[in-house]
């Protein structure tokens, strides 16, 4: 019994490993079965594959080391050592009698086992054969234990499940024009889920009781109940801790490497016997190079080629160059003509007029650089004059010689300008002037037209503001002031007769012209006057001048019926520029020397200024109400900051790209801007687009001073000190996917340009399609 069960480990040992390395096991030599109980035991062993498993569970194979790293050692096994092992081997609690009779017969099984088990491979006919016909034999003693039945398994039944959009990680607006959400795996559209409105989304809330933990799912286009394992990850993350409830941030260290040195090493297993041997593969690269050595492919210690010092690049190769199709050859030199020769023939010779002639030619137009001249002899031949010249000229001919043949693109330069429409199609714009306003005798710093376009009032360095009819030209009323007329703006408000002007240093007054406009706009601009007063005089005994930043004086009645002056407002600096809020109760002023009171907005029904920005950043240019949102621009050297007043924040900020920004305009619709500046630019934002100038543009030659848009027609403009005015047809789409059309139209030129300033302002009419300008010149023309 013994030697049965050293033997059966043995050979179980030996399988093993020759799985696991692919070696041959050493057996012995197979035993004949002349028993039929042989046979039996055989086709149980093959019968049963399970229960052979179990027993071999429970054989002790005694110390035999398998070591599945090593490919040599398994090899050969010693006898010595399977006796050794055969020695150590406790034995089974089995009875003796039976174990002695069993144990020779056992011993030949075994072997002829072995045999079999190598030899049998799965689809072998003759083994099938016998295989049935051991089965029929061993049915008689010993029937195999039937395995259990297989039970089908629905749980992966998938014909069941909501179909799966796969349609990525993609933005679900891509699909709100579509009646698909997206595709499933077979490539079919998943069709959108019918929502319902309102009053059903209450009902369904009202009836399912899961309604609080339901989340909608734009993927899937329905709701997705949450479980309580997903609640919990949720009120973790809301209450900032860790979304894993199962997570021990606090943890002992484990240390994996340790700092201690150990003093064994990390494995006391013999070293392998391959590390002893040479490698196969090393052998087979070194035969490999031997061979290349042999045949002259390699050559060991092959001496360096000298390489020249200098190359030609366009001499002549010594090898013969392959025709390639990119390869262009060098240049030759132009070969000797006679009349080259130092004795050439009297008809080369040129005459005294030819020589006149070629001296007096330019040298890039004389046909040849040099004249033919006789020598009697070689000796007498002189240096060439033009020696190095001519060799430098060859050097930058074989310079600037093309090495590499370039096919360049057949594409026609007008191809590449794009399509814009005819200006004879974006009619009506301004084309020529029409009136000239004559009067001033100073440059005339700016204007303004009323609401309606009957009237414009113009101020002039001469000090003096006065009143025009715009159809006929005819001054109708003439102020005079104590200083330089820095701004006016007339009132955007129809129902009121009302402009400020901004005089000298800081100096801004209100007027209602006397002896134009009806009866009932002179009783409201008076009702809007008398709300001021009223609410100056309530508010007196508040110390109204202390809230105020400035001062707002009442002028004396002889003023008021004689010149229409409302009220005065004394600012501490000079105020470049006046603009009203579209409602007429509203006007701001720009004073860039006054610091933090460089920007006052100013509300006439209850005489009140207000300093809407503690400290501003850089030096205020222009300022801008929004025609239609409670905005405001500012426009400082750099950037146009866009605040809302209502919110008192800032929204947006406008990136130039200029050096100095000289005028700015909004768009009567509200979504663009124009920015002018100093060097030359003018910028048009689109605000939903960027904050960066969706174009530049550059068409004058100097300074750009003002830029205006139209109130109804698509039309802007930009004027400048070139003397020019430049009118641009705009169109802005109400498509946001449009971008907004800008095509130049017409150049302007009447103005002379006066001490390096051409044209300082301009503005478009409030109902036609025509536009007046001012310039240095003491002029004010009307184009149309």
């Amino acid at each position: 019994m013994r030697e049965r069960r050293a033997t059966t480990g043995f050979k179980v040992a030996g399988i093993a490993t020759g799985k696991s390395n692919g070696a041959k096991s050493s057996r012995k030599e197979p035993i004949k079965a002349t028993n039929p109980k042989q046979t039996v035991t055989k086709s149980k062993k093959r019968a049963a594959p399970a229960q052979e498993e179990v027993e071999d569970d429970l054989e002790d194979f005694g110390n035999v080391e398998i070591d599945i790293n090593s490919d040599e050692e398994d090899e050969e096994i010693d006898e010595n050592d399977a006796e050794e092992s055969d020695n150590e081997v406790e034995e089974f609690p089995e009875d003796q009698s039976e174990g002695e009779d069993v144990a020779a017969d056992e011993n030949e099984d075994e072997d002829e086992e072995e045999e079999e088990d190598d030899d049998y491979m799965a689809g072998d006919s003759l083994d099938e054969e016998d295989w049935n016909e051991e089965v029929k034999i061993s049915n008689d003693s010993q029937r195999p234990t039937k395995l259990p039945e297989i039970e089908a398994d629905y749980d992966s039944d998938s014909s069941t499940e909501d179909v799966e959009n796969t349609v990525g990680n993609v933005p679900m607006e891509w699909y709100d024009d579509f009646p698909h959400i997206g595709y499933d795996i077979d490539g079919k559209r998943v069709l959108r889920p019918a929502k319902g409105d309102e009053l059903e989304k209450f009902l369904s809330t009202m009836d399912d009781p899961d309604s609080w933990r339901s989340v909608a799912v734009d993927k899937e286009g329905k709701d997705m109940v949450l479980n309580d394992e997903e609640l919990d990850i949720i009120r973790r993350i809301q209450g900032g801790d860790i979304p894993d409830a199962d997570y021990n941030p606090y943890e002992p260290t484990v240390e994996w490497f340790s700092s201690k040195k150990e003093v064994m090493p990390l494995s006391a297993a013999p070293e392998p016997k391959r590390r002893f041997i040479p490698s196969k593969w090393e052998a087979k690269k070194v035969m490999k190079i031997v061979r290349a050595i042999r045949t002259g492919r390699i050559v060991p210690r092959k001496p360096a080629t000298e390489k020249p010092r200098f190359y030609n690049l366009w001499g002549d190769e010594d090898e013969p160059r392959e025709d390639h199709i990119m390869h262009i050859p060098a240049p030759k030199m132009k070969l000797p003509e006679h009349d080259e020769s130092y004795n050439p023939p009297e008809e080369y010779l040129p005459s005294e007029q030819e020589i006149q002639a070629w001296k007096d030619l330019d040298p890039e137009d004389r046909p040849k650089n040099y004249l033919p001249t006789k020598y009697n002899s070689l000796r007498q031949v002189p240096a060439y004059g033009r020696f190095i010249q001519e060799r430098f000229e060859r050097c930058l001919d074989l310079y600037l010689a093309p090495r590499v043949r370039k096919n360049r693109l057949n594409i026609d330069p007008d191809s590449l300008i794009p399509k814009l429409p005819s200006p004879k199609d974006l009619q009506p714009f301004p084309t020529q002037q029409s009136i000239s306003y004559e009067g001033h005798t100073g440059r005339i710093r700016c204007f303004s037209l009323d609401p309606i376009g009957l009237y414009m009032i113009s101020g002039s360095d001469d000090q003096t503001v006065r009143l025009w009819e715009i159809a006929t030209g005819r001054c109708l009323n003439t102020w005079t002031f104590d200083g330089v007329i820095q701004s006016i703006a007339w009132n955007p408000n129809r129902d009121l007769c009302m402009f400020a002007v901004s005089v000298g240093h800081g100096n801004v007054t209100l007027i209602t012209p006397p002896r134009i406009g009806s009866p009932e706009q002179i009783s409201l601009t008076d009702e809007y006057i008398q709300q001021g007063y009223a609410a100056m005089s309530t508010a007196a005994s508040d110390d109204k001048e202390a809230r105020n930043p400035i001062p707002w004086i009442k002028p004396n009645v002889s003023d008021q019926e004689k010149l229409g002056y409302r009220v005065h407002l004394s600012h501490t600096q000079a105020v470049k520029q006046i603009t009203w809020h579209r409602k007429g109760d509203y006007f701001a002023t720009v004073a860039p020397d006054a610091k933090n009171l460089a920007v006052l907005i100013h509300q006439i029904t209850k005489y009140q200024t207000q300093a809407p920005f503690r400290k501003l950043k850089g030096l205020v240019q222009r300022v801008m109400f929004h025609p239609t949102k409670p905005l405001f621009f500012v426009a400082t050297q750099l950037y146009v900051r866009v605040y809302n007043l209502m919110k008192q924040e800032l929204i947006k900020t406008l990136q130039s790209g200029v050096k100095w920004i000289s005028s700015l305009d909004v768009h009567p619709g509200g979504d663009n801007v124009i920015v002018g500046s100093y060097d030359k630019r003018l910028c048009w934002f689109d605000l939903d687009l960027s904050a960066r100038p969706y174009k530049t543009l550059r068409y004058h030659s100097q300074a750009i001073r003002q830029v205006t848009f139209h109130r109804r027609y698509p039309l802007f403009a930009s004027a400048s000190d070139d003397g020019s005015i430049q009118i641009f047809h705009g169109m802005v789409y109400n498509d946001l996917l449009q971008n907004p059309l800008i095509v130049p139209v017409k150049i302007l030129r009447g103005h002379s340009v006066v001490n390096s300033l051409g044209v300082l302002d301009i503005e478009f009419h409030p109902t036609q399609p025509w536009i007046v300008s001012s310039g240095a010149d003491h002029s004010l023309r009307l184009w149309t």
